[in-house]
């Protein structure tokens, strides 16, 4: 179990996942030992682990798309390992509601919307357990889990944190084509958000000052963001929720700002399907969901309807998978 100074350190690296030791013992006020001593166990155990997510709409990767599957009785289990064993699939969980289980896949190749139709018509439905499925492409996305971290820290402890990251550009490019160079690193660090530039520049027969350039380049366009993947319960949010809001088209946008700013809120898009926004938020109580649902977006006027989904158990986050309440080792 996570203590509650484990927790306020794992909430540290979610908002500078590469900082040092030092920094990050500076900014929340422990020794620095304290912290390598207590990252490194939590690291080494599988609680929590450092990985990077590609932004693969903006890099022309393949289109982000939700699937709900409902599946046969009993096959809840056995369908998602399925879905998550597929490496076009980032996300996987098993979901309350009128269907059984939710994941994430990026449709990728020179058609993404042809390889979609394959997908949907041929690949799920021939997979065990599949009994239907419904679609939701992402046109835009608000926040990502990326952005988020656990709500444990206080302002400036933030605020010291995130001048350890490398700056972002103000209005990154919309679309960016990541050639086998950059790709390579980001590859990388997907497989270890931490990989010191010593590393990544012996892993791509390169010097460091050019290794360390590329992950700059990277970060700075928002085209890779890192993430310390933890499960929340860890963090004592035990209640997780998908939200489906309907949204009046012109209120779309300024709903979405809204909600990727509240600190309940780990992912925000906008989607074509039968929902105009997609939440996944992450809470203490159920409580608090209410209150999120009745009060915040309740008092959001271009909200028409909201639909909710309690995620019950993680199969797969960000490309992961999860042993319980653990998360494995990237391959």
């Amino acid at each position: 179990m996570l203590d509650a100074l484990d927790r306020r350190l794992v909430a540290a690296l979610q908002v500078a996942p590469r900082a040092s030791w030092g920094d990050l013992a500076r900014a929340v006020g422990e020794h620095e030992r304290t912290v390598a001593r207590r990252l490194q166990r939590l690291l080494a155990e599988g609680a929590i682990r450092i990985t990077a997510i590609l932004d693969d709409l903006r890099c022309g990767l393949g289109k982000p798309v939700h699937v709900r599957v409902v599946t046969d009785p009993g096959s809840v289990d056995d369908t998602a390992a399925a879905l998550a064993a597929r490496a076009d699939v980032r996300s996987v969980f098993a979901v309350t509601g009128a269907t059984d289980v939710w994941c994430e896949l990026i449709a990728g190749g020179p058609d993404p919307l042809q390889r979609l139709h394959e997908i949907l018509t041929r690949e799920l439905p021939a997979m065990p357990g599949v009994r239907a499925t419904e679609s939701e492409v992402v046109l835009r996305t608000f926040t990502t889990v990326a952005d988020w971290h656990a709500p444990l820290l206080d302002a400036a402890e933030v605020e010291a944190l995130r001048a350890c990251a490398v700056p972002t550009l103000a209005e990154p490019p919309a679309h960016v084509e990541l050639g086998p160079a950059e790709r390579a690193v980001a590859d990388l660090l997907v497989r270890d958000g931490r990989m010191s530039y010593t590393q990544i520049a012996e892993e791509l027969g390169t010097s460091v000052p050019t290794a360390a350039r590329k992950v700059g380049w990277l970060l700075e366009r928002r085209l890779v963001h890192l993430r310390a993947e933890v499960e929340p319960a860890l963090l004592g949010l035990q209640v997780e929720a998908q939200l489906g809001l309907e949204v009046r088209p012109a209120g779309i946008d300024r709903v979405g700002r809204a909600l990727a700013g509240h600190p309940g809120v780990r992912y925000c898009a906008a989607i074509a399907g039968a929902h105009d926004l997609l939440v996944e938020v992450c809470l203490t109580h159920e409580s608090d969901l209410y209150e999120l649902a009745t009060e915040f977006i309740g008092g959001l006027d271009e909200v028409n309807d909201v639909d909710m989904f309690l995620i019950t158990h993680a199969y797969k986050r960000g490309h992961l998978l999860k042993d319980g309440r653990l998360t494995r080792r990237p391959t």
